[in-house]
């Protein structure tokens, strides 16, 4: 029986907001979290479809699966996100050849995504989309600044990719982008748009969702204050950092995606077949 997980960024700050609520579940056998994987992807990717995430074929969520950790699942590419269901995931080696499924593999999310995992060995889950506002901020060249609350989840806590080098379908793009990501939770791929990775597959997406809106903030607040001449006003370091450790920690990331979790289930639970 697997034990339960402990996220490696726990701080005292994070357990005293958390304490007495539930947390990730344990499972008796490896096919159950496998299973359990799947489902959270599949919603997953119901959820970036309600979010706008699913421009054409592009974009992709993947989980490591917990027996074969060389190995990760996938969408199957050119179906829609809000098609897709546990069992139309196909599971892809490092070495890209399908290990389980009959459907074709997104030679982008081969690239990025093997290439992430292999550096990340802590990465269950990992996500990377066209979202509208994260292509508009990622034109920019910049990192997100501490001008909010939640954009506080990613204080000293992602990373820029600068080189933007055509579309990632060769392992060499995808190792770059991993190498520029580090040991940080989220990137912004400059002329691009926004990865994230996470302990568990819902911590990833939750970390997409809200550095996608945090965008979206600050392309919002910087449009005002050039209208008006004003500056935006920056949250303190010593604030910031406090504020990072609650709401930034794995747990809060996977504690904030069960209601949007609890939402697609009752919506559209069909993704869990």
């Amino acid at each position: 029986m697997n034990a339960p997980q402990k996220f490696h960024d726990s701080t005292p700050a994070a357990e005293k907001m958390y304490t007495d609520l539930p947390r990730p579940p344990v499972f008796a056998t490896v096919g159950e979290e496998r299973l359990h994987r799947k489902q959270r992807l599949a919603a997953s990717f119901r959820l970036f479809s309600k979010f706008g995430f699913d421009e054409g074929v592009v974009g992709h969520i993947t989980a490591r699966d917990p027996e074969f950790t060389d190995t990760f699942w996938v969408n199957p590419f050119g179906m829609h996100f809000s098609l897709i269901k546990a069992s139309d995931l196909i599971r892809v080696g490092h070495d890209g050849k399908v290990v389980e499924g009959n459907r074709p593999v997104n030679a982008a999310a081969f690239a990025i995504h093997s290439r992430v995992h292999a550096a990340r060995p802590d990465s269950v889950g990992a996500a990377h989309s066209h979202s509208t506002y994260g292509r508009a901020f990622a034109a920019l060249g910049r990192k997100l600044d501490p001008i909010s609350q939640d954009v506080c989840a990613f204080y000293n806590d992602h990373a820029l990719y600068d080189d933007y080098g055509g579309v990632a379908v060769d392992l060499d793009e995808g190792q770059q982008i991993a190498k520029a990501l580090g040991p940080h939770k989220a990137a912004i791929l400059q002329n691009h748009g926004l990865l994230t990775v996470g302990q568990t597959v819902d911590e990833a997406a939750w970390w997409f969702i809200t550095m996608d809106r945090s965008c979206q903030v600050q392309l919002m607040a910087e449009a005002a204050a050039a209208y008006s001449g004003q500056k935006l006003k920056m949250i303190s370091e010593k604030s910031a950092q406090q504020a990072y450790q609650i709401v930034g920690s794995s747990f809060s990331g996977w504690f904030q995606f069960q209601s949007l979790y609890a939402r697609i289930l009752k919506e559209q639970p069909d993704f869990l077949d």
